[in-house]
């Protein structure tokens, strides 16, 4: 059976599309083998609810960092496990298109591409996230009108102005969702000597996270492990603290959305004025970040609808624009 799969493969999530039935998996994209056997445990949602949790025989790890493959064999193994799962197990050749940073080196592609190769894919083809994550989110990039879109994953963060179908300045940076983790796990240890764990860090973030106008008032308890006891305690996070552990990289990304602005043409910062700052991926979600932008950045900016599954979304509508879609798609013919 032939059909038409579009992968956004994240770093913290991988979602995907299938045919005219849209988004048919959001998963994380996280897998778990036994160390001794090699023999794959679980995928996705199972295998990330083992993180911090399993024995020392399983490995639960992330076959993904800052946006691109760092583990080939298993990324294959996940690519395809995911779809004989929304394909109910069928023997399928499907044509394949996989969104990529816009900044990737071509042993990166290749590995993306050998991914989908292994999952029996007759054709694949690879779009810059910025251009699916605009296809996705509705707007018009056909016309000479200029778009800005910031793409904040789990990996990485990509920044791109588009306009006539094509990317005329960009930027990609690898701070993103988790590097906020990683940054609310070094906050907490180095103020409270305490230890928490990845998925409380995360929490945390989605939870507590106000980047506009922050509280003392509100507050939120995350339990770990006492670094100078070894015993189990806990702390209370107030939205000023986690604005304290997050600042300097939310910084860097709108200093990094102010570079690609000063690198745009007059013609489009004025489309870009007018039609605001398009926030996409998972992290747009933090709170108050879209308000943080406009303030900073003197530019009205507003979220996506249905921010995380833009970017697959828009890889279902590329199949159908390929043709027009020349700057930043490319595609290889696998098996005739």
């Amino acid at each position: 059976m032939n059909v038409d799969i579009g992968i956004d493969l994240g770093t913290a999530n991988i979602v995907m599309t299938m045919g005219k039935r849209g988004v048919v998996l959001n998963e994380p994209s996280v897998i778990a083998f036994h160390k001794r056997t090699e023999r794959v445990v679980a995928i996705g949602r199972k295998a990330y609810s083992m993180i911090g949790r399993a024995p020392d025989y399983l490995a639960v790890v992330r076959p993904l960092k800052d946006g691109v493959i760092s583990d080939d064999e298993l990324t294959q193994c996940m690519i395809r496990e995911f779809i004989l799962k929304v394909s109910g197990r069928q023997l399928l050749k499907p044509r394949i298109i996989i969104c990529v940073p816009s900044f990737i080196t071509d042993v990166e592609r290749r590995a993306v591409m050998e991914a989908a190769r292994s999952a029996g894919s007759r054709k694949v083809n690879l779009i810059q996230e910025p251009l699916a994550a605009m296809l996705g989110a509705g707007v018009s990039i056909g016309q000479a009108n200029g778009h800005m879109v910031v793409d904040i994953g789990g990996g990485t963060t990509d920044i791109a102005v588009v306009s006539m179908n094509g990317i005329v300045a960009s930027h990609s940076i690898k701070v993103a969702g988790n590097k906020l983790d990683e940054a609310i796990i070094r906050y907490v240890s180095n103020k409270y000597k305490l230890m928490i764990g990845d998925r409380t860090a995360e929490d945390a973030k989605i939870q507590l996270t106000n980047l506009y106008d922050p509280s003392e008032d509100v507050r939120m308890t995350v339990r770990g492990k006492n670094l100078m006891r070894g015993l189990p305690d806990s702390a209370e996070l107030t939205e000023v603290e986690l604005f304290e552990a997050l600042e300097e990289d939310v910084f860097a990304i709108i200093e990094a959305v102010r570079h690609v602005l000063e690198r745009t043409p007059p013609e489009l910062i004025g489309d870009i004025y007018d039609n605001g700052i398009l926030l996409t991926g998972g992290g747009s979600y933090l709170g108050g970040l879209e308000k943080l932008i406009s303030r900073t950045l003197g530019v009205k900016c507003h979220v996506a609808k249905d921010a995380e599954t833009c970017v697959a979304k828009g890889t279902a509508k590329a199949f159908r624009r390929h043709d027009v879609l020349l700057d930043g798609f490319e595609s290889v013919t696998l098996f005739k």
